[in-house]
């Protein structure tokens, strides 16, 4: 996986999750979506920074992009577990991601 569809992934990951947690406030038991509501906060934040450190081109990132992918993949499975569209959508982002995550580990 090159580094540019990383990125992209990344951003569409994060995208997925800043809605999925807006959209679980508006949900009619909130307190039910904390849990989902904080990991798409952090899968968010830790995607749109590795996205950013990513585009600078600096060269340590492994350790980061593994984190990510383990953060994706906490994120994918916390969405996995509630029925709205909007958490369905963001575990299938954040499995994509994970996966694009490890891709581009293992060139």
């Amino acid at each position: 996986m090159k580094t540019n569809e990383l990125i992209t992934k990344l951003q569409e990951c994060a995208n997925a999750c800043f809605h999925c947690a807006d959209a679980c406030l508006h949900e009619e038991d909130v307190s039910h979506m904390a849990a989902c509501i904080q990991t798409d906060q952090v899968c968010g934040s830790i995607c749109l920074t590795t996205s950013k450190i990513l585009a600078s081109n600096f060269n340590d990132v492994n350790d980061l992009i593994k984190y990510c992918a383990k953060i994706c993949g906490i994120c994918a499975e916390e969405c996995a577990k509630h029925d709205h569209a909007h958490c369905q959508a963001c575990a299938k982002a954040c499995k994509s991601c994970k996966e694009a995550c490890l891709s581009y580990l293992n060139n």
